[in-house]
């Protein structure tokens, strides 16, 4: 090929040449992702989305104003905020102290971080109610003080804690891994204090990780179902959580109704990670500032 023919025409722009991808394959590989996520996320959601519509506008109603959708939506999502809250301070803390401090035995403390992962919930729902119950090992103890902790929302509090935790340490643990020790020896040679050196170099860094760490607990905490059981005694009004409830209206046939159930804790649920997504959006934008 000559120069000549190199030459743009006049009258024409210039055609960029088309550089090749650094990972080839990039049609084949949206194609199978986009299939991927069409057959497993969007056409259940769609189906979820569609199904409550059988009763029509006033069965959909009528069923989101029962007293007892309305109180298990507000102990699902009550507990699960709850949980996930406590969770992002004990959270930094297991993390802080797995990265930062060597001990006898902290690999063994490291593993067991993990274990609410590889646990089964109807396991971890047994044991907990074992411990926490009125003749467990600590419901006991509990129990002298007069407080339940087994058979109520205190139960379901716990169990939402223990399934929760390892999502937070796992999302800030490789932040604080990955933190420049020298930033925080520089702040202290400037003369700042261990609390302004935690609140002005550290949190910083790992917020955007806490909040994902969050978002995350609070995801799971909503959904669960197997670790919850046993433990929240499912009193109908007082300690049945929404999974339970659908459950039930799926054992009772009545489909559209545990559908509704379903779409109302999917849209509390996309609203409230949005609402998270947004906040991080917000603090990465405030931290380029």
């Amino acid at each position: 090929m000559t120069v000549a023919a190199l030459a743009p025409v006049a009258g024409k722009p210039r055609t960029r040449w088309k550089e090749p991808s650094i990972l080839p394959g990039f049609p084949l590989a949206m194609g199978w992702t986009l299939t991927y996520l069409g057959l497993i996320v969007v056409l259940p959601l769609a189906a979820l989305v569609l199904r409550p519509w059988e009763a029509g506008l006033h069965g959909v109603w009528a069923t989101l104003t029962e007293d007892r959708v309305l109180a298990a939506l507000r102990l699902s999502f009550g507990t699960s905020l709850l949980a996930a809250l406590t969770n992002v301070p004990l959270g930094l803390m297991v993390a802080w102290t797995l990265t930062r401090y060597e001990f006898p035995g902290r690999r063994i403390v490291d593993a067991f971080v993990d274990l609410p992962f590889a646990l089964p919930t109807a396991v971890a729902g047994i044991a907990l109610t074992a411990i926490y119950g009125p003749t467990g090992v600590l419901g006991e103890q509990f129990a002298q003080f007069g407080l339940k902790t087994a058979y109520n929302p205190i139960g379901i509090y716990i169990a939402l804690l223990f399934i929760g935790l390892p999502f937070v340490v796992r999302t800030v643990q490789p932040v604080l891994q990955d933190l420049d020790r020298e930033v925080e020896e520089a702040a202290q040679t400037l003369g700042a204090t261990t609390f302004q050196r935690f609140r002005m170099v550290v949190l910083p860094a790992v917020l955007p990780a806490l909040i994902s760490g969050f978002s995350l607990a609070f995801a799971r905490a909503v959904g669960e179902y197997g670790s919850v059981i046993f433990i929240a005694g499912n009193m109908p009004l007082k300690s049945e959580i929404a999974p339970l409830l659908i459950v039930i209206k799926l054992e009772q046939y009545d489909y559209a109704g545990a559908a509704t159930v379903g779409l109302a804790m999917l849209v509390i649920s996309f609203g409230a990670l949005l609402g998270v997504n947004f906040l991080q959006i917000f603090l990465a934008r405030r931290g380029r500032a």
